[in-house]
């Protein structure tokens, strides 16, 4: 079980950093050029959309170094509520344009959320 949870962990944290850093530091154009599912950028401002970006990263560093540092381990479930915000937050917008099929892409992210947040407070804790 550890063994998954550090997988789905480590692809969640890259998904995210990767993603968050490139809305960092693309300006809103290219971000939307990207293809029809960066339409929600039409929604945001670009400070906006840099704001995710930097929620998104920290988010990242939040599901793996805390554990891997071993300092303040409790911080990893903290993180993964935090991008389950921001998933919830993503699906509402989905839905609010109609984009019903790219919301199931947000909710395979909060079940891997969830699941890391279970597996870290019940199944395996980083407690001793």
């Amino acid at each position: 079980m550890n063994l998954a949870l550090w997988i789905v962990t480590g692809v969640l944290a890259a998904a995210y950093f990767f993603g968050g850093g490139g809305k960092l530091v693309l300006s809103k154009q290219k971000i939307a050029a990207t293809g029809h599912s960066a339409a929600w950028t039409e929604d945001w401002s670009a400070g906006g959309i840099k704001a995710i970006g930097v929620l998104e990263m920290l988010g990242a560093l939040g599901l793996v170094l805390p554990a891997v540092l071993d300092i303040a381990p409790v911080l990893v479930p903290i993180a993964a509520i935090g991008l389950m915000i921001i998933m919830i937050g993503a699906a509402i917008v989905r839905f609010r344009r109609q984009e019903f099929k790219l919301m199931v892409v947000d909710f395979v992210y909060l079940a891997l959320l969830a699941f890391v947040l279970w597996g870290r407070l019940v199944a395996e804790p980083f407690t001793g």
